[in-house]
């Protein structure tokens, strides 16, 4: 039996979780689409859009929190879409944003919606609870 879309999709959701728990951001670059449109803009200010933002975006937080594990709550597809819930946990080891390492562990949780076509990620909308520089007591210039 032929597996569904759904099936496939959800499997390169969690595949993408679990490579860039591991480190692995060159699945960035695998997985989501040249054309990937992100419709919720960073909080990071200069990053490029697309697939160049979300890659330099995880790396910074990478070498910042690189003990960072995901927790996938629920991941529910339907169609080219797939919903997932996760939550995060990693400790600030690396300087973030000229922040020196505090060493506290960070909590968040969220739900990103993804849209995907022929296995790529090629739209996203996400929300994310308390964010990670709110709770280091990080604030960006505007």
């Amino acid at each position: 039996m032929a597996e569904s879309i759904e099936f496939r999709n959800k499997q390169v959701i969690e595949r993408l979780m679990a490579e860039v728990d591991k480190g692995n951001l060159a699945v960035i670059q695998e997985i989501y689409s040249d054309e990937y449109v992100d419709r919720t803009p960073s909080p990071i200010r200069g990053l490029a859009p697309g697939k160049a933002g979300i890659r330099k975006a995880a790396e910074i937080f990478s070498k910042a929190f690189p003990d960072t594990k995901h927790q996938l709550e629920q991941v529910i597809a339907e169609g080219d879409r797939v919903v997932l819930h996760m939550s995060a946990e990693g400790t600030h080891t690396g300087e973030l944003f000229g922040v020196a390492p505090t060493g506290k562990t960070v909590k968040l949780s969220g739900i990103s919606i993804y849209r995907l076509s022929e296995g790529k990620i090629v739209e996203r909308w996400a929300y994310h609870g308390t964010g990670v520089l709110e709770q280091l007591g990080i604030e960006l210039p505007k």
